[in-house]
């Protein structure tokens, strides 16, 4: 029987060979932590362990890759999260890519990742510049300086206001390289299609002597270079945005064109009451506003000095009470400096209106925009087109139609639409056109609908609109109407003719006995046909009801 002494060593060495390696085992226990501990503690124990210098190399490249791919995830870890299903198979596919690179030298994959990595940081950049684009593009469209009405149906204006300003003509006759190399001396740069040229003198630009004599009282001799290439453009009726430096003279760029068109419309059309602005001019502030003011006054001023007509301008600002610009609107007004609160305040009242506005200046238009004037400058471009109207017509009640009509008489709307129910017996004051969208059937309606202008000895205007579908008797009748009040004739209604026209002035009568028309007679009358033709559809009717009455 064997004991305990006789037991092979062999089984007691294995024995404490196996209990030394299970404590082995929980000294080298590493518990779960961090990447970064992971790789210090594993740095140490490979430095400790004694291995040659191209192993630590290896492994330390090792390192650098496994930092590299680290980043890599974190990166897309950051980045938001995709609903599309194609970028995370894109994600999965280059893992899978380089889960089958295990065979590539550590070397040749650390540069591939290396390219990687900068390939996406460029891609970044790039998407990151696309999405800067579409914002400034979106946002340019919503801050075009527009009416809304304009934007809404995507109104674009290219054509120039039509002036009679030309350039000197020997100026036209130089070649295209003077200009340029006049726009290279002053260091003028433009950008357009058909640039007027520049000027270097102001008689050139054929500015009035008042206004010459107005610029030698401020010793003004020549003008500035936005003045050589501005003015020119301005007097040739283009829109144009000018950038200079303060004390530029850019003041002038605007206020001597304006001058020079009002100055032509009062010659050859004075001014009416309650009839302007031409010109307006809007400054983001008061004391900007005032500046603008004296200057223009000072040439006007000059202008008399000249014989020549007052050219009328009036401030409207803020803290100056609105009774003073009244007065001057209600005499007609050229010229119109404001700041844009009290000018919104004044065009929703209606003591101004732009219907006759076609210039239109916006000074330090840039502050403007910086001191939060956007939406007030639209809101006011919107008056350019916006016109408020009221209906009358037989659809309506008697309160409404009354309502419009008041609300008409006290100019509160600017245009009546109505039917014939309004062109007979109603008297409005200053009205300035008439249109009729229809020839009527007679001439006495039509005259008793032009009637609504012109009365009370005061001049007016009316346009009809007439096509193939009138009927040629009633075209005739406005012919000899016309003729008679020595109107003018339109040459399609001279040319309309007629072979009874030949018996118009038949036994001492002028035209038709029974209407009043002057273009026919009584045997041709359109207002008897069809009355003898109510009356015959009548007859008929009351046999009928004749007939019936006797059942009841």
């Amino acid at each position: 029987m064997s004991t305990k002494d006789d037991d092979p060593p062999k089984k007691r060495y294995r024995r404490e060979e196996e209990d030394k390696s299970n404590s082995d085992s929980d000294d080298n226990y590493v518990p779960v932590c961090s990447s970064e501990r992971k790789k210090k503690a594993t740095v140490t124990k490979i430095r400790t362990s004694g291995p040659g210098c191209y192993s630590y190399m290896y492994l330390l490249y090792f390192f650098f890759i496994i930092f590299y791919i680290t980043q890599l995830k974190e990166a897309e870890q950051a980045k938001p999260k995709s609903s599309s299903e194609n970028e995370t198979n894109e994600d999965d596919e280059e893992d899978e890519v380089w889960g089958r690179k295990n065979n590539i030298p550590l070397l040749d994959q650390h540069t591939e990742l290396r390219k990687l990595a900068e390939a996406k940081k460029v891609s970044a950049v790039e998407r990151q510049l696309k999405k800067e684009e579409e914002i400034l593009e979106i946002v340019a469209e919503k801050k075009a300086l527009m009416g809304v009405s304009e934007l809404a149906k995507g109104i674009q204006y290219s054509e120039p206001i039509k002036t009679s300003w030309r350039p000197p003509r020997y100026i036209l006759d130089m070649p295209a390289s003077r200009h340029e190399k006049l726009r290279n001396e002053l260091r003028i740069l433009v950008e357009g299609d058909e640039i007027p040229p520049p000027l270097k003198t102001f008689r050139e630009m054929k500015l009035h002597e008042g206004i010459i004599a107005g610029l030698k009282e401020k010793h003004i001799k020549k003008p500035t270079p936005i003045q050589v290439q501005g003015i020119p453009t301005v007097l040739s009726g283009r829109d144009m945005i000018g950038i200079a430096f303060t004390g530029s003279g850019k003041t002038l760029v605007f206020v001597l064109p304006l001058i020079m068109f009002c100055l032509e419309q009062e010659m050859k059309l004075p001014f009416i009451k309650n009839e302007g602005p031409y010109g307006l001019i809007i400054c983001p502030s008061r004391e900007l506003a005032k500046q603008t003011y004296d200057i223009i006054q000072h040439f006007c001023n000059s202008l008399k000095k000249f014989d020549m007509p007052e050219i009328k301008s009036c401030l409207c600002i803020g803290g100056v009470p609105v009774t003073e610009a009244i007065e001057i609107i209600q005499k007609g007004v050229h010229i119109m400096v404001a700041t844009p609160g009290r000018l919104m305040d004044m065009l929703e009242k209606k003591i101004v209106k732009l219907s006759v506005c076609r210039y239109l200046c916006m000074d330090e238009a840039d502050r403007m925009i910086d001191l939060g004037f956007e939406e007030d400058v639209r809101t006011i471009f919107s008056y350019f087109n916006g016109v408020e109207a009221v209906a009358i017509h037989g659809g309506k009640d008697q309160e409404e139609r009354s309502r419009s009509v008041e609300a008409f008489r006290k100019q509160e709307k600017d245009v009546l639409v109505a039917t014939d129910v309004a062109s007979k017996g109603l008297d409005f004051a200053d009205i300035q056109h008439v249109i009729n969208y229809d020839m009527p059937d007679d001439v006495e309606n039509y005259v008793h609908r032009i009637g609504r202008t012109g009365r009370s000895g005061n001049k007016g205007l009316a346009t009809t609109f007439i096509n193939k579908s009138n009927d040629e008797s009633v075209l005739l009748d406005l012919k000899h109407l016309l003729m008679e009040a020595k109107q003018k004739v339109p040459p399609f209604l001279a040319e309309l003719c007629s072979e009874s026209e030949k018996y118009l002035a038949l036994g001492g009568e002028h035209g038709c006995s029974y209407c009043g028309g002057l273009g026919h007679r009584i045997t041709d009358c359109p207002k008897l046909e069809a009355l003898q033709n109510k009356q015959a559809s009548n007859i008929g009717r009351r046999d009928y009801l004749a007939n019936t009455a006797a059942d009841y």
